[in-house]
């Protein structure tokens, strides 16, 4: 196939590796471990699979032999660097025994289930080097949760002499992942399940899992189009620009573009919904630096709103959680109705509390609200467009202050979303070393006879040859959430933490940048030149692991 430039040049970089995975390898087991809430009703669910030790890798003097045939599946939204997972995965099996084959399901979980699967070899994997995407064997959102759906796996994982399973997906999937891991455990089927922590939206990190891949790329990339955004509205000087960004359930993604490119205002979803505020409270608070800009001649800004800010502003939050628990139960009743029955519906089965918080919503967004869940039961904040929403309020909100005397400028407004632009992206040197790292660790899990486990590369902020690398029980992270109107299982969420070091470094600026014009311009995303341009991680990261 014809590639560019730039891809021909990509495919030729050799990722390092953390010096435990260079050559020979030992495993080396620390405590025990357990969930991080509910440890009783995880550990009834997962008895095989609970309490297992958090491992490390070490190099060792004698190299493993072992013949092991795995599988792969990547599940869920994309993120930049899934193909330096598989690629990494590929060669360690391949450095333990040539003749180890990888085969890889079709279009996600649902390819295990149908049998639809390719075997990846060197000259496929070859191919995909270093570069974004997951068009390799694509990606889907099929949910493994059902008896039928393991059996199903376990007939084409016997027929090509599979020992394991590498499933490359964020919380929910590794939360599948491990399920699967408890089946097949609990079956006796010799068959192991390793999970890889993939999500852009950089909630699945614990202290375990300093990040989750694809976080650095795309974080970059939305920080470069935001930046030239800046740098466009500091050039005109007549828009305000409302700029929603990834991440439905934190705002990390926001909190990294507002360090690299300091806007004028960026809300923090978990802030608004610990101070309770309103979504008109919200409104007044961007209004406030609007009329402020204006008594200063500048009739222009940016604004970064995270995807999932609908949710955390506590009353609507409370309105959602009812309609899911509805919908959940009675969706199919619901879904038959006309439009304005729907409306009608909802208002008379919900508590007066939530009824009334919905008849205050403009049509549109009350609208998306009850639109049909994603295949987790959760609302398709993507769909919603806060920032549009934002926009209108304010316009409307300063229109009043006007006739008051209270401001005197002109407000227009231009409307972005960045999401797909940053989850197919080539993958910065970062993403690029991790997620080989996170596929090369992948591989000595399997090796070292463990299911059930997350694999885990530490330490990102030193050199390579610094990295550890090793793995994590996935019951550890796990406690118990309402999910489709049931208690389950799943993988806490890592939100931003207010008491952080980024959200504080943030907090410490941004009134400067909501009075004045301090944009940075952190440009495209480099892969070649000083190591402190290429190399570097998020500010995030280094803010959080700063000694």
């Amino acid at each position: 196939m014809e590639i560019s430039k730039l891809q021909s040049e990509r495919n030729n970089y050799q990722p390092k590796l953390p010096k435990a995975l260079q050559g020979a390898v030992r495993i080396v087991e620390g405590e025990k471990t357990c969930s991080v809430d509910n440890q009783e009703d995880i550990k009834a669910l997962f008895p095989c699979t609970y309490g297992l030790p958090i491992v490390r890798f070490e190099p060792s003097d004698k190299e493993l032999d072992t013949r092991i045939n795995v599988g792969v599946i990547l599940s869920g939204g994309q993120a930049p660097g899934g193909h330096n997972v598989i690629t990494g995965l590929f060669d360690q099996i391949k450095k333990l025994n040539p003749e180890n084959r990888l085969y890889g399901f079709i279009l996600g979980p649902g390819g295990l289930v149908d049998h639809n699967y390719m075997e990846l070899t060197k000259d496929i994997i070859d191919q995909y080097r270093n570069t974004g995407g997951f068009d390799m064997i694509g990606s889907g959102r099929t949910k493994l949760e059902k008896t039928d759906q393991f059996e199903k796996g376990l007939e084409i994982i016997k027929e090509l002499d599979i020992k394991a399973i590498v499933i490359i997906g964020g919380d929910d999937s590794n939360t599948n992942a491990c399920v699967l891991a408890e089946y097949y455990a609990q079956k006796g089927c010799g068959v192991q399940v390793i999970g890889c922590p993939k999500t852009i939206d950089g909630d699945l990190k614990n202290e375990q899992i300093e990040t989750s891949f694809g976080f650095d790329t795309a974080t970059k990339v939305y920080s470069e189009l935001i930046g030239n955004i800046e740098r466009d509205c500091n050039s005109a000087r007549k828009y305000w620009h409302f700029i929603k960004v990834m991440g439905r359930s934190a705002s990390h993604i926001a909190l990294e573009c507002a360090l690299q490119c300091q806007p004028n205002v960026c809300l923090i979803s978990e802030e608004i919904e610990k101070n309770d505020m309103t979504l008109n409270q919200v409104v007044e608070q961007l209004c406030e630096a609007i009329a402020y800009r204006a008594s200063q001649g500048n009739n222009f800004g940016t604004v970064i709103v995270p995807e999932g800010l609908i949710e955390f502003i506590p009353a609507i939050g409370r309105l959602i959680q009812e309609l899911n628990d509805l919908l959940a139960a009675h969706g199919n009743e619901y879904k038959d109705l006309d439009k304005d029955k729907q409306r009608e519906y909802i208002i008379s089965h919900l508590s007066a509390e939530n009824a009334a918080t919905f008849e205050t919503l403009p049509d549109g967004v009350a609208r998306q609200l009850s639109l049909d869940r994603d295949p987790h039961g959760n609302v398709q904040v993507s769909l919603i467009e806060t920032e549009k929403l934002l926009s209108d309020m304010c316009e409307n909100l300063l229109k009043e202050w006007k006739k008051e005397g209270k401001y005197v400028g002109k407000f227009a407004a231009q409307h972005h979303f960045f999401g797909y632009e940053g989850r197919c992206a080539a993958p910065s040197n970062y993403d690029a070393d991790y997620c080989y790292a996170l596929g090369a660790s992948a591989a000595q899990l399997i090796a070292n006879g463990k299911t059930g486990y997350m694999a885990i590369v530490k330490n990102t902020i030193a050199s390579t040859d610094e990295w550890i690398a090793g793995g994590v029980p996935i019951t550890m992270m796990m406690n118990m959430e309402r999910r489709n109107g049931e208690m389950k299982p799943v993988i806490r969420k890592a939100l931003v933490d207010l008491n952080g070091k980024p959200f504080k470094t943030f907090a410490s600026c941004r009134d400067k940048w909501s009075k004045d014009t301090c944009y940075i311009y952190p440009g495209p995303i480099q892969y070649w030149g000083p190591s402190s341009v290429c190399d570097k991680p998020t500010m995030t990261l280094a803010l959080e692991q700063e000694k």
